[in-house]
């Protein structure tokens, strides 16, 4: 076996077990698979394997990278990557030593997510044209995406059945697999109701299916397809800033805490393991607050 098809073998089962063990997403497994193949198409060029790979090979692959322009971050998602490769191959006695023990994380700047005001998000969801089937989807998506802060792949994917419009929740699984019940609001729950009695079945036809937004062709809408339909709406609100389907998830929990909500339940409805990936967002609302008081405060 050739040291190419070896390292191939050994990622298709790393690959492997960490979706059993981890319950990885198939985005997350795929942006895995890229970097392994990437570093072990560098080392190969080097005369190298992934399981004989040191120290001084991980670094200069880095550098190599840094050299090409790659960004901090996207090098420190490169190298947590191979610290999970190779913290598995440790672990199963296939390296004597981790080659990644002793690289350091690239240094990162924490940039602030970007959000739309209050005003941007009325003028976007009042955009879509509701007398037409796929109008109304649009504006329970863009309804739902606003009131519970879902990941865009989390919308597109959502079937009935983790709808409950008696209790007014969504049962969402995120990323790992990991179960989350977020409340919808009276709003998009107002919506939701008239698209399903109303747009839904003229889009589906006489198709069966479970997919609560699907697509013109009666199919579980792509990201890219619910992206495209996105900047169209924001063109017809007039809304002249770059704005992604994350930007509603980053809207929704800056303007929860900037009306007052705690740090912790924004982390359980945005589904984050770890708090601080939340605090990111009290620079937004501190930022807010502040230029509030500014404006208002007799001193400010």
């Amino acid at each position: 076996m050739t040291s190419d098809s070896a390292d191939h073998q050994l990622i298709d089962t790393y690959l492997d077990v960490s979706w059993m063990e981890k319950g990885l997403g198939v985005h997350t497994l795929d942006a895995y698979r890229r970097d392994l193949h990437a570093f072990s198409g560098w080392l190969e060029k080097q005369g190298q394997s992934l399981s004989l790979a040191v120290g001084a090979d991980v670094q200069r692959y880095l550098a190599c990278r840094f050299e090409e322009g790659v960004a901090s971050r996207s090098m420190a998602r490169q190298l947590s990557c191979l610290r999970g490769f190779y913290r598995y191959l440790l672990r199963e006695s296939i390296i004597q030593e981790d080659p990644t023990a002793l690289v350091d994380n690239p240094k990162l700047g924490r940039p602030l997510p970007k959000s739309i005001t209050e005003s941007d998000v009325e003028a976007l969801l009042a955009a879509p044209d509701t007398d037409t089937p796929l109008g109304l989807r649009d504006r329970a998506m863009l309804e739902v995406l606003y009131a519970t802060g879902l990941r865009v792949s989390e919308l597109v994917g959502l079937r009935l059945h983790q709808v409950n419009t008696r209790q007014g929740v969504v049962r969402v699984f995120g990323k790992g697999s990991k179960e989350r019940m977020v409340p919808l609001g009276d709003e998009a729950l107002s919506w939701l109701d008239k698209y399903v009695k109303y747009s839904r079945p003229m889009l589906l036809a006489d198709i069966q299916t479970d997919v609560m937004f699907p697509s013109s062709r009666a199919r579980e809408m792509t990201r890219q397809t619910f992206w495209h339909r996105l900047k169209q709406h924001v063109q017809q609100a007039g809304i002249d800033k770059p704005l992604s389907p994350h930007t509603l998830r980053h809207a929704f929990a800056t303007h929860l805490l900037n009306h007052g909500a705690d740090l912790r339940v924004v982390q359980l409805l945005l589904g984050h393991s770890d708090l601080s990936t939340t605090q990111i967002y009290t620079h937004i609302a501190s930022s807010r607050m502040k230029s509030l008081h500014e404006e208002h405060h007799p001193r400010g």
